[in-house]
């Protein structure tokens, strides 16, 4: 009887996704967003919740399969008495970003903001009672900095939660029944409801947790969590929202950029993009600094700045963003890590960001000598890797050659029906991007 109702009830909510499908169409606020995010290229990820206790990253409570009734004892604990919104967004601003993306909520379900859909929130159920959330919205407004909500799908705490999917099945939960399900949609229901009326103009809402229930045919997926609702929901309460989905699979309707983990869009190094095609979407990259989402007390296997730099870089042009994650400590500061090699992000961006912002994939692709920007009549040359040559085959001729941001004239060749041939003087020792502006006719 569970499995026919749950049955019944996928198949509902299937017909009604695959009518979403035929209208959806972006509101005018929404393309205006759009574009906002692909200037923008650069944004930070920010992975906090009660598992920073643990000090062992986001995924502790699945991993070390800790009860579901014993993990949410650690709210009654989280006090990040050093937390300070407005000094985050300064950061993140001075190393360059444009927007911020954090958890509100991730898959052991504690909220981080007050919900009145659930009391396991940081403001009800720990000693801190603040909402962190309305206090990095505040912090944002008077920064111009655009914040943005992770928000998962799956949830480990939760009995309605049910039928299980692939992770969360050893934490002694209780099992639903067959209104379990409709319940719980609802419940998500009422929290983005909370996020999108709370807290002012937010930039998109980015969920993540779909895969969990990836027993499912790939194209059941929209009905089993009912996207058509929440998505017009989104959609219906702030019609500039945009919408992300990290599901590892072609965007569905209602789908307002397309995201991809720890890889550049187009490959797969990571795993996790196998047959992803890359849509015609704004698209997003999120990595680490690390290995770790969440804090992990012993992960110190930082990437040096200079090859998030050129990581950056290289996002840029593949015509993505760049989300780059933060796990803060349980005090609510930010590991000394991070603050280094954002630093030296912002000072590499205030002389390089006209090469990043606002651009789109350059005309060049990825070569071995490294990618190309470009806005306009204005082709950007990152050489990431040494060369004394540039060989191309560019769609138009060129008007002039310089060295960025030295402006000094470079020597190129080009000849009709020909490639061209860029001549680069040696590279200071050090240099992260050596950058050739071109300028074509």
């Amino acid at each position: 009887m569970k499995k026919l109702l749950l049955t019944v009830l996928l198949l509902t909510a299937g017909l009604a996704s695959l009518n979403a499908q035929t209208w959806y169409v972006p509101a005018p606020e929404n393309l205006a967003a759009r574009e906002k995010f692909q200037d923008a290229r650069f944004g930070i990820f920010i992975h906090w919740g009660i598992y920073s206790m643990k000090a062992d990253g986001e995924w502790s409570m699945n991993i070390q399969k800790i009860p579901y009734d014993e993990y949410q004892r650690f709210a009654g604990g989280f006090y990040p008495s050093k937390f300070n919104a407005e000094e985050w967004v300064k950061i993140f601003k001075a190393a360059g970003a444009k927007y911020m993306t954090i958890t509100s909520s991730h898959h052991d379900g504690f909220s981080m903001f007050k919900s009145n859909a659930s009391s396991y929130n940081i403001v009800d159920a720990t000693p801190f009672k603040r909402d962190v959330i309305g206090e990095l919205a505040a912090a944002c407004a008077k920064e111009d900095f655009t914040l943005n909500f992770y928000y998962s799908h799956l949830d480990w705490v939760r009995q309605d939660y049910w039928p299980r999917g692939m992770s969360g099945k050893l934490l002694k939960r209780p099992d639903g029944d067959e209104n379990s399900w409709g319940h719980y949609i609802d419940f998500i229901c009422a929290q983005l409801t909370e996020l999108l009326t709370q807290y002012g103009p937010i930039g998109a809402i980015w969920f993540d947790g779909l895969w969990d229930m990836d027993a499912r045919p790939r194209d059941e997926q929209p009905a089993i969590w009912n996207l058509d609702e929440q998505y017009s929901l989104i959609h219906r309460l702030q019609p500039g929202c945009l919408v992300g989905n990290n599901h590892h699979i072609a965007p569905f309707a209602g789908e307002d950029i397309q995201i991809f983990e720890r890889d550049l869009p187009g490959e797969n190094e990571a795993g996790y993009s196998a047959g992803q095609e890359v849509s015609r979407l704004p698209l997003e990259t999120c990595q680490t600094m690390n290995r770790s989402w969440g804090y992990d007390i012993k992960d110190k296997d930082y990437k040096s700045a200079d090859d998030l730099i050129r990581y950056l870089v290289r996002t840029a042009g593949k015509g993505a963003n760049l989300l780059l994650n933060i796990g803060p400590r349980p005090d609510g500061t930010l590991p000394e890590e991070a603050l280094e090699r954002l630093a030296a992000i912002g000072a590499w961006m205030d002389v390089y960001g006209e090469t990043i912002y606002g651009t789109e994939a350059g005309c060049t692709g990825a070569r071995e000598w490294g990618v190309s920007t470009q806005k306009g009549d204005v082709l950007y040359l990152h050489v990431l890797n040494p060369a004394d040559v540039l060989t191309l085959d560019l769609p138009r001729k060129i008007k002039s050659a310089e060295a960025f941001p030295s402006g000094s004239a470079l020597r190129f060749d080009q000849k009709r029906n020909a490639p061209a041939y860029i001549y680069l003087p040696q590279a200071p020792e050090g240099t992260v991007d050596q950058v050739v502006k071109l300028t074509l006719k």
